[in-house]
């Protein structure tokens, strides 16, 4: 039984990884229920996350990350 991390199969659910990968993630999932289970379960995440409503930071956040790489020291 191969082993996939979930960034590999995040990558399967929308369609950014390799051919290869892609066929072995569906030749796996053929037999293995656990990951028929978890792939079924980022695409419920997925699908979930598609339905939040997306939010600008606020100007306090981005002054205070402004601020911080202003004084954060550059590299040569």
């Amino acid at each position: 039984m191969q082993k996939f991390s979930q960034e590999q199969l995040i990558q399967y659910l929308y369609g950014e990884c390799s051919p290869l990968l892609k066929l072995a993630i569906e030749k796996a999932m053929l037999d293995d229920l656990p990951l028929q289970k978890e792939v079924k379960a980022l695409q419920r995440t997925i699908k979930q996350l598609s339905k939040l409503k997306k939010q600008s930071p606020s100007n306090s956040s981005v002054n205070a990350i402004l601020q911080y790489a202003n004084s954060t020291p550059k590299k040569k």
